[in-house]
């Protein structure tokens, strides 16, 4: 049993982690959905959003949808997407925060790697919000399999990527370290 103890405190760490960010955050949405509002970091996601393709050049507009708890993106006087809950990324960030706390070293060394990644998580999704509706105005073609498939591997992708990096230079080089210093 002892030779599992660090799968079994990895599991739980991460499970605890991961079980009590998702009824935080439901209970966040909850306090806007019940009156079919969008939840400010939704917004805060459509309002970055909008910014970007403005600032690209783009005449990209939005409004909150009145009868459901989306925002929706407008351009060349058409409206291309909505921004919901499940568009920005609350809920692949807490699967990296549950993973990366669930791998920890230090606290500070921790904290600033989750903060750290937290901001890269938004950046690549603004990046890919803005690129949908690039693709959903100029390429209606290819907006269902950029939607349901290639967005979503570059969003995994960049948390793969983020896990990769801690694991290998941060969490096992302190582990390591540590082993060095009981030899």
């Amino acid at each position: 049993m002892k030779e599992f103890k660090p799968v079994l405190i990895f599991l739980l760490k991460f499970a605890v982690t991961g079980i009590v960010l998702v009824v935080l955050y439901n209970l966040y949405l909850h306090q806007y959905h019940q009156y079919n509002l969008p939840d400010p970091y939704s917004q805060f996601v459509a309002d970055c959003t909008v910014y970007s393709m403005n600032s690209l050049g783009f005449d990209a507009i939005q409004v909150v949808d009145k009868t459901r708890p989306w925002i929706w993106i407008g351009m060349n006087n058409e409206w291309l997407s909505y921004i919901n809950e499940g568009c920005n990324a609350v809920s692949v960030m807490i699967i990296f925060v549950a993973f990366i706390f669930a791998f920890s070293t230090t606290w500070k060394q921790t904290l600033l790697y989750i903060l750290g990644g937290l901001i890269i998580i938004k950046i690549m999704n603004i990046a890919r919000i803005v690129l949908l509706n690039y693709i959903f105005a100029y390429h209606k073609e290819y907006g269902k399999i950029a939607h349901d498939y290639l967005f979503p591997a570059i969003i995994y992708g960049t948390i793969v990527v983020l896990w990769i990096i801690w694991v290998k230079y941060f969490a096992l080089k302190l582990r390591n370290k540590s082993d060095e210093q009981v030899d």
